[in-house]
């Protein structure tokens, strides 16, 4: 089987990585697709996968509209060079349009609330697969399963956190770190947003600098006042350093539930809801949502600070996480089966939700 992957984000790297792995070793020939706005390219040649960039996305809104001509059409003659089997993406409105016109099966799978960007791709793919909270998507090619994305490179039988990231960073294996997060707010489902104020960036990283290290991950250069504390590891040690991280604090959603699912207790300030986070917070008390508002700023700072001096606030966490680990199923080896044996495993979940157990 001939399989092509459209990665929209460097999330996306990390989400299907596992499977290429795997596919691979079974005798599968998978190809990448993607186009460039953080580290999609480092991680893809870093892993050493066969690959295709269309270059950098557009950040304008007439910029988003010419993209969307352009890398359909280039996605498409990607196709036609590769012949995939199948299309396989993280809800690319450009595999699936490229399916479509190839006349191929496209599979997504789908976690987030960019529901125009649902509208564009749901109508040229033959299945979506969710995990089984509350998914706001309905239809008939949603399939729903007991996981999260995340839990597809970050579930133990995944991934082990090396150590040695310790030195690299600077810290004792004894000593406090916080992980921040800042966005660039370029991307369509940003549009309105604003994030945290320098401000109040500034006051997070002072008060927490009391209590423990404090590393900045952007997408964009930060003013000097906080630059100095940018993270400077490369981007596939990402989850080693936010392992044994004391606490996440941020913008971002993917690294919020990905400091989740590794035990790490976090704090998200944006206005949309995740799904993801909303599960993992009520379900299982491993996270906290705060507003972009200037008082929903504040009392994530302050919550910070509290987390920053909870004790034994790793084992509370790790006890958490466990509990929720024991309920979810290997996202990685559900998903080679589901493409091993599509279609015929889309009707095999229809019809027995629980044969995912197996998993």
């Amino acid at each position: 089987m001939k399989v092509l992957i459209d990665i929209g984000h460097p999330a996306h790297v990390h989400l299907f990585k596992h499977f290429a792995w795997e596919m691979q070793e079974n005798g599968h020939s998978i190809f990448f697709t993607c186009r460039e706005k953080e580290f999609e390219i480092d991680l893809l040649n870093h892993y050493g996968f066969n690959f295709k960039s269309f270059g950098r996305k557009y950040k304008t809104t007439f910029g988003k509209i010419l993209g969307l001509i352009e890398f359909d059409i280039k996605e498409f003659l990607a196709g036609l060079k590769f012949k995939p089997d199948l299309f396989l993406s993280h809800g690319s409105v450009y595999a699936a349009h490229a399916s479509f016109l190839m006349k191929r099966p496209h599979i997504s799978l789908e976690d987030t609330f960019n529901f125009e960007q649902v509208k564009l791709y749901l109508p040229f793919t033959d299945a979506v697969l969710t995990a089984d909270y509350d998914h706001l998507l309905k239809s008939e090619k949603v399939i729903r399963y007991s996981g999260y994305h995340e839990l597809a490179y970050l579930h133990p039988n995944r991934f082990r956190p090396d150590k040695s990231i310790l030195k690299e960073l600077g810290v004792t294996e004894d000593e406090k770190y916080v992980i921040m997060r800042f966005v660039s707010w370029n991307a369509s489902h940003d549009i309105g947003h604003k994030g945290i104020s320098f401000e109040n960036k500034i006051k997070a990283v002072n008060e927490f600098s009391k209590y423990a290290k404090v590393f900045i991950s952007s997408e964009s250069e930060q003013p000097k006042d906080l630059e100095r504390f940018r993270i400077t590891i490369p981007p596939y040690r990402i989850h080693d350093a936010m392992s044994f991280a004391t606490m996440f604090f941020g913008e971002s959603f993917t690294m919020s539930a990905e400091a989740t699912i590794l035990g790490v207790p976090s704090i998200i300030i944006h206005n949309n809801i995740a799904l993801q986070i909303s599960d993992m917070a009520s379900k299982y008390d491993l996270c906290f949502k705060y507003s972009e508002s200037e008082e929903d700023q504040k009392l994530a700072i302050n919550k910070g600070i509290e987390l920053l001096n909870t004790p034994h606030i790793k084992d509370i966490w790790a006890f958490r996480r466990n509990k929720m680990l024991s309920e979810k199923i290997d996202v990685t080896a559900f998903l080679v089966w589901f493409v091993e044996n599509w279609p015929e495993s889309s009707k095999i979940m229809k019809e027995n939700l629980d044969y995912q157990l197996n998993f």
